[in-house]
């Protein structure tokens, strides 16, 4: 099997202060989410502050953005101390697109009618509950930003860090002490901090799911642009999802 690391990056690679840094980036990230949030409170004269806010079913929309933002700050942090401190070498022409790559966006597809697939027997209360928290109180314009965030940009984020960082140095780290089993339990470990990251317990196994299936793509095509394709169509199959309930159809 191919290796995600030149010979000379693998032997400089700091696997221990890379995964240190994805946990301060991430928490980093949660802290400059709340204190946008918070300054959005306060410009927006929110009734009841930033508590009121933070405690709602269904915050308002810009709210929800600004904690976009702001986790996407703590990503890339984590990113940047990887790539500069961490010694961890960006994957070779990862951004760049291929022809081919159009396959990824029909397996994003297949994976979240293939997840919904799985969940529809047990028949989950709450499990539209992370949509109406983001969604909810956006219409027209707001509900177009929102989409363009959570369906284009967090999928670049979240590959960015949790396939291109994450997955990379765990595949590298254990690879080292377990030669045949390594990078199996990297896809696992990386596809569950994935879904755990999402703070969703009912969803955890769907996302997961996905989470090996990106990381397998990653090890596979040894760039980032297939698995944020693949991630950018399984959110664009439920934003639809979203519009057609809206609409009533």
């Amino acid at each position: 099997m191919s290796s995600l690391f030149s010979k000379e990056s693998t032997d400089r690679i700091r696997v221990g202060p890379i995964l240190l840094g994805c946990l301060i980036g991430f928490l980093l990230g949660e802290i400059v989410a709340s204190a946008l949030v918070a300054l959005g409170a306060q410009l927006a004269h929110f009734p009841g502050g930033f508590q009121a806010v933070s405690k709602a079913s269904v915050p308002p929309w810009w709210a929800n953005a600004l904690g976009l933002v702001g986790l996407w700050c703590g990503f890339l942090s984590g990113v940047y101390y990887a790539t500069v401190h961490g010694n961890l070498a960006p994957l070779p022409n990862q951004f760049r697109l291929r022809a081919s790559d159009l396959v990824y966006v029909v397996l994003g597809v297949a994976c979240q009618y293939a997840i919904d697939l799985i969940y529809y027997p047990f028949h989950v209360k709450g499990f539209n509950k992370p949509v109406k928290h983001l969604f909810g109180a956006a219409h027209g314009a707001t509900f177009v930003l929102l989409a363009v965030l959570t369906v284009f940009i967090a999928p670049i984020f979240e590959e960015w860090l949790f396939r291109g960082v994450l997955f990379r140095t765990l595949d590298d780290g254990l690879r080292r002490v377990l030669p045949r089993l390594g990078t199996v339990v990297a896809v696992v470990i990386s596809a569950c901090l994935f879904a755990l990251a999402h703070g969703e317990p009912l969803q955890f196994a769907g996302l997961a799911l996905f989470g090996v299936v990106l990381a397998l793509v990653l090890r596979h095509t040894q760039r980032l642009a297939p698995s944020i394709l693949a991630h950018m169509s399984f959110n664009a199959v439920a934003m639809v999802g979203l519009v057609v309930q809206r609409s009533g159809h």
